[in-house]
């Protein structure tokens, strides 16, 4: 199946109300028999959060049920628009048959790509253990889940992956980015580790072929670790990984963030010309970015372990 790649609000709202009746996916994943991978600090125990969103409910682009906008915003955290060639558009994600779909269209006229974007209503802060069970789109566009604080100055990546299978691509496609970044806005300075780490792969996957669960620890401002299909892929820990440039000024990655869930055209990639074109944008098994859910814990004192949802 696929779709014009000029598509328009119109058309993918008709596309949203014709997933609504597909079979193409399976209901949506119920993570209750799926241990949480990392280990909260002694005395402390998982509290679920609100916030975690399985998506078993229908949403068209444009219009939301509750269960929807208790959670989540179909904007970012502010009145950008979105890096390199991306123009984030409220119509672009819905809900269908128990998953999250972020959808990319290119802008009729232009080079740029409108994509999708959901941000959460709610600030979160460590102790957290944020996982989700994604499946990227075959893009040169990012898949993203990810982690900003409302100054933009501390993020941590969740997931960020390119899909495409060009044959170009194909060391990205084998790859996921676990990284974060620390920012000073002006004059403007970007910190993210450059180890050969920040690039995970495992025996030759694909990653936009299938579901995968991707999660972070976010202990405590200087300890993330990384979780692949439940197992613990990466540790960044200590000033030297988190923050060796000092632009937190010592406090490491301490804020409360949203949690974000987009594709983009970033900027890195729109300067080498990787530009998604339109028969990729064209192709509805391409387009979408699919997310199965998200599950959010708070690290919370034995005594308080009421779960809520």
């Amino acid at each position: 199946m696929s779709i014009n790649p000029f598509l328009n609000l119109k058309t993918l709202r008709s596309l949203t109300l014709a997933c609504l009746f597909s079979t193409s996916f399976a209901n949506a994943a119920d993570w209750d028999h799926l241990p949480v991978p990392a280990k909260p600090e002694k005395g402390k125990t998982w509290k679920l959060l609100e916030i975690s969103d399985d998506f078993t409910y229908k949403a068209e682009s444009l219009r939301k049920p509750e269960e929807f906008e208790k959670r989540w915003n179909s904007s970012y955290i502010n009145t950008w628009t979105g890096p390199g060639k991306t123009e984030w558009s409220a119509g672009h994600n819905y809900v269908t048959n128990g998953h999250l779909g972020i959808a990319a269209s290119r802008k009729p006229g232009t080079d740029y790509v409108h994509t999708g974007i959901i941000t959460s209503k709610k600030f979160y802060r460590y102790p957290l253990y944020i996982e989700t069970r994604a499946k990227i789109a075959k893009q040169v566009l990012a898949s993203c889940v990810w982690m900003l604080s409302e100054d933009s100055t501390e993020e941590i990546d969740i997931l960020e992956a390119y899909g495409s299978d060009r044959p170009s691509e194909d060391w990205y496609a084998k790859r996921l980015h676990l990284s974060h970044h620390t920012f000073i806005r002006k004059p403007f300075q970007d910190y993210q580790p450059k180890d050969e780490g920040s690039w995970y792969a495992r025996d030759g996957i694909t990653w936009s072929d299938n579901f995968h669960r991707i999660g972070v620890y976010w202990r405590d401002p200087w300890h993330l670790e990384y979780y692949v299909d439940g197992k613990l892929a990466r540790v960044t820990s200590g000033k030297e990984m988190i923050d060796p440039e000092g632009y937190t000024k010592g406090t490491g990655l301490s804020k409360e963030m949203k949690i974000i869930i987009n594709m983009e055209n970033q900027g890195w990639r729109v300067d080498t010309n990787t530009i998604p074109s339109d028969a990729e944008l064209a192709n509805i098994d391409k387009t979408i970015m699919w997310v199965d859910w998200i599950r959010v814990y708070q690290a919370v004192d034995n005594q308080t372990t009421t779960q809520t949802k």
